[in-house]
């Protein structure tokens, strides 16, 4: 092939134009958000994610009632009057009404499953030690002491339920805890319809037998307490008094010296789980609320059996049944 000069002068310019052109440099894409993953913050913040934007990320705290922030006076007169309002109940029939606090947290205040657990663990907590001397006045302590054995026999069961109960309440799915509180408020419904109506013979149990039933029995309370957030005194109390066969005024102190530790011990679990930090964020919240529980116990401590528990106790279960059904279909 003859060697051609205009060909040859042509493919040297379209080879030079190409060298003089610009480099293509890779352009660094925003980074793009799910739009799943931002409606989904959207709905636990109650307000608006712009696309694109950098959500704030969710918890199972920051929900309705967090990002309300509103900590309004209203809100807050609320809280004083539910608080009070459960503690007139269980103080009526010898309760600190923490199962009847729980489905308030969630459905009227709209705390999400795990925060409500955890704020009402420690509105039990408060109102526990507020207990413990009036309790002390209405039951010397040297009528007490001689059953410390009780105690301990419960405690190595509960101890190791509370651990296990929080720590399952923090993995547990939001959606599965809902089920999980909604099947336990029934569970109380039933076990406050038997304590009072129904007669339940005493196992009549003795030496090494007690005192597995007592650790077992223990076991499942501690785990209840923790994951419901409450002191357990509707489950030890007849325990006490079926398993030890000891008379109920008794057994309502030991319930209290059992509570306490077993509390403290779901406490510990919790503050380790991110969940915790309602607790600061939410403190005025549950500082007032804290305080209307304990004027309430104390207001239905003195209308104990104003009220026939054959009135009183149907109406609390069926509360509490339909609180569970609410809770169960909670979204």
């Amino acid at each position: 092939m003859a060697y051609d000069p205009d060909r040859h002068a042509g493919m040297q310019r379209s080879l030079s134009s190409l060298t003089r052109r610009p480099s293509l440099k890779m352009q660094r894409w925003p980074r793009v958000r799910d739009r799943s993953y931002a409606a989904r913050v959207s709905d636990i913040r109650g307000r608006a994610v712009p696309t694109g934007s950098a959500p704030e990320q969710p918890s199972s705290v920051f929900d309705i009632a967090e990002s309300a922030a509103a900590q309004t006076p209203a809100r807050l007169l609320a809280a004083f009057l539910a608080g009070a309002g459960v503690g007139v109940l269980g103080g009526m029939i010898g309760l600190g009404g923490a199962e009847f606090r729980l489905p308030l947290l969630i459905g009227v205040f709209g705390f999400a499953a795990l925060a409500a657990v955890i704020l009402n663990k420690a509105l039990s907590l408060v109102v526990v030690l507020t207990a413990l001397p009036a309790r002390l006045i209405a039951v010397p302590f040297d009528q007490v002491a001689p059953h410390w054995t009780v105690v301990v026999n419960l405690l190595a069961g509960s101890l190791v339920g509370a651990w296990l109960g929080a720590t399952w309440a923090t993995r547990l799915r939001s959606a599965t805890l809902y089920r999980v509180l909604a099947v336990l408020l029934a569970v109380i419904a039933a076990v406050l319809l038997a304590t009072h109506f129904a007669t339940i013979p005493s196992p009549e149990l003795a030496g090494p037998a007690q005192i597995v039933v007592g650790v077992i029995a223990g076991v499942g309370i501690g785990v209840v307490a923790a994951l419901m957030g409450v002191a357990g005194g509707e489950l030890l109390i007849p325990t006490i008094v079926l398993l030890y066969g000891l008379d109920i005024r008794i057994a309502g102190s030991l319930s209290l010296a059992v509570s306490l530790p077993t509390m403290l011990v779901a406490f510990a679990r919790y503050s380790r789980d991110a969940s915790f930090v309602i607790l600061r964020r939410q403190a005025r919240f549950a500082a007032v609320m804290a305080l209307g529980s304990v004027t309430g116990v104390l207001l239905g401590g003195l209308l104990l059996g104003v009220v026939s528990d054959l009135v009183l106790v149907p109406i609390l279960a069926v509360l509490l049944i339909l609180s569970a059904f609410k809770i169960w279909k909670h979204d």
